[in-house]
C-alpha cells in the first residue's frame, strides 16, 4: 500500500507552553522552491492551519495564505482549529462552509479542529463545545462537498490516547452514531515519539507501531469507526536544538517512515505528513523553534534529502 506525503508548509508553532514560536517572516518564492523540490512529480500535500475563534480575535492562518502552494501534483490539506468558548455553533459551521467554497479543487483534505483531546500546546480540548464541533462541523463539511461537487476528504484527530476507557473516542462515537462515523473519509493521528517522551529503552520501531495499532485497535475501535475509514499520520517530526544532532532528526525520520510503510497495509494507513518545513527560528537554540527539515533561513538540514528519497521511494505515484 503505496503513501501519499505531504508537509506543514510553514515554521510558525508553539511551545510547551502554548507560547507562540515566531520567527523570521515566511518567504513563499522559497516554499514553493523547497515543497517542489520534496516531491517532483509524486502527489503531495502542503498542510496549513487556520485557527478560527475570539481567543484569536477572528483568524489566523499558517502558514499565511496556504491556498497558494497547491499547483501541479500538490494540494493543500486544511486544519480548521477550533477556538471558540461559546456553545452556538452557526459561525464555526459556517466558517467551515466558506473555507471549503474559498479552497475548491485545490484542497484535498479538511480536518476539523486540532488535538480536541487534550487542552494543552497546540490542542483545542480547551473549548467547551468543541467534540459538539467536531461532529457537527464533520456532518456539515461533508453536506458542502457534496453541495459543491468536491473531491475532499473530511476528517479529524487526535494525538495518542493510553486511558484504557478511550474516552474521548467513545464520547464522539456516542455523539455523532452513524452518521458521523460514515462521514469521516479519515482519521487523523499527530504523535512525536521520542520529543516530548524520550524513547529510553524500547526500540523506535517498536514505540511507533505500539501508538498506531493502539490508535487502530482502541481508539479508533472505541468511536465505532471501522477499519475501512484510512489513518493518516497528521503531525509528526524531531526537532534538533541543544544536544538534538541533525545525523539523528535524519534516523528518526527514516525509521518513523519506513515503519508506517511497514504498517500501512495492516493499519489501513494512507498518508504521512512531517512537522515541518522549517523552523521557525533556527537562532534560538531550543527545540521548540526547531521542528523543520529546513532552517529558517531555507538552508537544508541533512533530513530534508532524506525525506525526498523516501517519498521517490515509497510514494502512491
Amino acid at each position: 500500500m503505496a503513501l501519499r506525503f505531504g508537509i506543514y508548509a510553514g515554521g510558525l508553532g508553539a511551545d510547551e507552553h502554548g507560547n507562540l514560536t515566531p520567527g523570521p517572516p515566511e518567504q513563499a518564492e522559497h516554499i514553493t522552491a523547497a515543497l517542489d523540490a520534496l516531491h517532483g512529480q509524486h502527489p503531495f500535500l502542503a498542510r496549513g492551519y487556520l485557527l478560527y475563534g475570539e481567543d484569536i480575535g477572528g483568524t489566523l492562518e499558517a502558514p499565511p495564505d496556504v491556498a497558494q502552494y497547491a499547483g501541479a501534483n500538490r494540494k493543500v490539506d486544511l486544519v480548521v482549529s477550533f477556538r471558540e468558548r461559546g456553545s452556538d455553533l452557526t459561525g464555526w459551521l459556517d466558517h467551515l462552509r466558506t473555507q471549503l467554497r474559498r479552497f475548491g479543487s485545490r484542497l484535498a483534505s479538511l480536518q476539523v479542529a486540532e488535538e480536541a483531546n487534550h487542552a494543552g500546546p497546540g490542542g483545542d480540548g480547551g473549548y467547551p463545545a468543541v467534540r459538539q464541533a467536531i461532529v457537527e462541523g464533520v456532518l456539515a463539511a461533508k453536506e458542502e462537498v457534496g453541495r459543491l461537487g468536491l473531491d475532499v476528504r473530511i476528517g479529524c484527530n487526535s494525538t495518542p490516547i493510553f486511558d484504557p476507557a478511550q474516552e474521548f473516542w467513545a464520547d464522539l462515537g456516542r455523539r455523532g452514531g452513524s452518521e458521523f462515523v460514515d462521514a469521516l473519509d479519515y482519521v487523523g493521528l499527530d504523535f512525536f515519539p521520542d520529543v516530548f517522551r524520550p524513547i529510553d529503552s524500547t526500540p523506535l520501531a517498536d514505540a511507533v507501531t505500539a501508538v498506531l495499532t493502539g490508535f487502530r485497535e482502541q481508539s479508533l475501535a472505541a468511536a465505532g469507526i471501522p477499519e475501512s475509514t484510512p489513518i493518516h499520520v497528521t503531525e509528526n517530526g524531531w526537532p534538533t536544538g541543544p544536544d538534538r544532532p541533525y545525523a539523528r532528526q535524519e534516523e528518526v525520520l527514516d525509521t518513523v517512515i519506513r515503519t508506517v510503510d511497514t504498517l500501512a497495509p495492516t493499519l489501513n494507513i494512507d498518508t504521512y505528513e512531517h512537522f515541518a518545513l522549517r523552523d521557525a527560528d533556527s537562532r534560538r537554540q531550543d527545540m521548540n523553534f526547531e521542528f523543520g527539515l529546513l532552517r529558517s533561513d531555507y538552508t537544508p538540514k541533512p533530513a530534508f534529502g532524506r525525506y525526498r528519497e523516501l517519498i521517490a521511494a515509497l510514494s502512491a505515484a
